[in-house]
Order: C-alpha cells, then structure tokens, then sequence
C-alpha cells in the first residue's frame, strides 16, 4: 500500500532512517561506512530547521520527475549506525531544482561528510525512474551488502536471476509472500558507474530488490525505510540457508516446488519463482 495523507513530518523521516540504518547494520550487511539510504518525499516538507546551510549542486544524472520535491541522503562514509543518535551529522536533504538538473543541498553544522553518498547516481536514478513511471509519492531505496547474499554471487551458478531465486526462496514459507518479484540478479559492475546505475534502474523496474553480483543488494519501497530492508532480510536469510546448505553438503530438502506453490496459492501471490 502506498503511503498516503497525513504525510510523516521531517523529524518521523529521519527517525525512520535511523532505525533503518540500525537493523541494517544489526544483520552485519553495512560494514564501517558500507551502505546508504534515501527517501524521496512527493510533498512540501520543511527541512531548513534542522538544516539550515545550503548550497548548489549539480546532480549526477537528470531528475525533472522530481522537481520542487525533496531527497533524503546519507552521506559517504558515515555509518548507518550512527545516524539514529545524530541524523543530522550524517543525511543532507536536497531540493531538485526545475528541470532536474541541478538542486540545493541543505546540511546541518554537524555535518560529517564532504559529500552526499558515492551511489547517490543510483539512488536519485531510481527515485527518477519510479516517481515518472508511477507517480508515487514516497520512496525509499537501501543498498546493503549482507555477506550471506554477496557471498553467493561470487559462485556462478548463482549469477542468474532463476536459479538464484529458486535456490534461496526455498527454505521459508514466508519468502515468497514477502517477496513475490523475487530477487533481481545483476552482473559485476564497478560500483557508482553509469554502468552500475543503468542495471539497477533497469532491475528495481521488476523487482523490489537487486542483487548486485559480488557487492550487495538495493530495495525500493513505497511505504517506509525498514519495509526495504525487511526485503534485504529476508532474502539474506534464505541466502544464509542455502549457505548453511552448501557448507553441510546438501543434505536438506528444502521446500518443494509444489510446497512452494501452495503457499503461493494460499496468499494469492503470483510467483514465476516457485
């Protein structure tokens, strides 16, 4: 379900950002100042308060869909764990501008990062490609890398989207309700490339999570922070299972296709992966 009216205030935001960042780092998917979040707000939000110095930038790739509206960016390399005590010192809010070609970053005098996130392409890439296609009016977008998950796409056999999703979707019930699209798999690509963008772009079109081959995942939500990384967590908990698997030699069955299938059935969920 969309998120509708009345719109959480600016400080729900952050707060949501942070518990967020903590349940990320609590499943050991953000190392240091591995990971980042954004939220994309489509309605008027005051945000000078809590961060009252601003300046232009130019943004890495064209957004008009999300002109006049607001963006929620941890910065590099802080740590998603500290944002919960102190989101000021790690998030700026950017205002896109006309056009989408530039905007206007506010900051906090805490702030601790030189710039905004070294994904920021992609984030703001997929906000741009949802919010034209859509028309929602939130979104927020989490990359991790959850070592289960990582782990698994540097063994080939893994590094493609069918396979992937019937090997790590078998092991819980629930995985195919709470991920009905599965799990996108995408390639190695050097992180923060255009390359690495347009994949993703492409991949969070059909799925709500991607994998990204050799270095973590990105989940899109149009309802809150934590429902995107409650889809990294389940997909790493099938992955540690598979994992689990592997290690032991094979010797559990895991769900089968028609067990699959019937769970699919009774949630009326439309699954090509089981």
């Amino acid at each position: 379900m969309p998120m509708t009216e009345p719109y959480p205030d600016l400080t729900e935001l952050l707060t949501s950002m942070g518990v967020a960042g903590a349940r990320i780092c609590e499943i050991d998917a953000s190392e240091a100042g591995a990971g980042n979040i954004s939220l994309y707000l489509g309605w008027d939000v005051e945000v000078r308060r809590r961060f009252p110095l601003t300046e232009e930038i130019v943004l890495p790739v064209p957004a008009p869909a999300l002109a006049g509206r607001t963006l929620l960016v941890t910065g590099s390399g802080r740590r998603l764990r500290q944002i919960q005590d102190d989101p000021e010192a790690s998030v700026g809010a950017v205002t896109v501008h006309e056009g989408g070609e530039k905007g206007t970053l506010h900051t906090s005098p805490r702030r601790l990062f030189e710039r905004l996130t070294s994904e920021f392409n992609s984030h703001l890439a997929v906000h741009q490609d949802q919010v034209a296609s859509r028309g929602i009016t939130f979104q927020a977008v989490v990359h991790a890398q959850p070592p289960h998950l990582t782990y698994l796409s540097h063994i080939a056999d893994y590094r493609e989207t069918l396979t992937f999703n019937r090997r790590i979707l078998r092991w819980e019930p629930e995985a195919v309700v709470a991920l009905p699209q599965g799990v996108g798999v995408l390639p190695f690509l050097v992180p923060g490339s255009p390359e690495m963008m347009a994949a993703n772009v492409e991949g969070l079109r059909t799925h709500e999570i991607v994998l990204w081959s050799k270095h973590g995942v990105m989940a899109r939500s149009d309802l809150s922070a934590t429902r995107a990384v409650d889809r990294v967590e389940y997909a790493e908990t099938g992955a540690r299972y598979e994992y689990m698997d592997l290690v032991a030699g094979r010797p559990a069955e895991g769900l089968a296709r028609a067990e699959l299938q019937s769970v699919a059935t009774a949630f009326d969920v439309d699954n090509s992966w089981v």
